[in-house]
């Protein structure tokens, strides 16, 4: 990994659902607005950071993302802003199609086999894993008295998550967690208010 680490301890959060995650596809680029379920999500997420101490938000730009920032951003009273810096992952020819029947088509079963099969034509994972982490840590360096929320995707969140901490995690819609720096090690706790 060539993008440093960040310098101290942030939050993330995945957007609120749509109708492609409700189905099981896989989004990527697509821009597909949130659904009342996403609504929702990003609602109990604003209600659950009030008095978190987010000082700060930036957003992927994609409108499932961007809608979910700005709906927690005016319930806490933060600036937001939009950064491609962490759009979501690019799944190439694999966009709109079922995540369960490429799995098993595949043979593969978790996190890890799923990164091992994406199409050539997307994006190039540890790519996006560079490019999110660079963008996390320079808003960290240049902002460094903010506290930040970072919303973002799935496969960012993930990305991010296995380059600090060496290890997947499950990411729910509108779930806020934590990037805990300690010393030199990483972890990804949800975030309890």
């Amino acid at each position: 990994m060539s993008a440093p680490a960040p310098s101290r301890s942030f939050c993330g959060l995945r957007h609120g659902a749509t109708d492609w995650n409700r189905e099981g596809r896989f989004q990527g680029r697509t821009d597909n607005p949130l659904n009342e379920d996403g609504l929702r999500q990003a609602q109990e997420a604003a209600n659950m950071l009030r008095g978190a101490g987010i000082s700060r938000i930036v957003a992927s730009p994609l409108v499932r993302a961007a809608r979910t920032a700005e709906i927690i951003a005016d319930a806490i009273s933060v600036p937001l802003t939009i950064d491609d810096g962490i759009i979501e992952f690019d799944f190439g020819s694999f966009e709109g199609l079922p995540v369960r029947d490429l799995m098993i088509k595949h043979g593969v079963n978790s996190a890890t086999g799923l990164v091992s099969i994406l199409p050539a034509d997307g994006e190039n994972w540890d790519a996006m894993t560079e490019r999110s982490l660079r963008c996390v840590s320079s808003w960290l360096d240049r902002h460094p008295g903010d506290r930040f929320l970072f919303v973002c995707h799935d496969a960012v969140m993930q990305g991010i998550a296995k380059a600090l901490s060496g290890s997947y995690f499950k990411n729910s819609h509108g779930t806020p967690f934590r990037y805990v720096r300690e010393a030199a090690h990483w972890r990804v706790e949800q975030l309890v208010t």
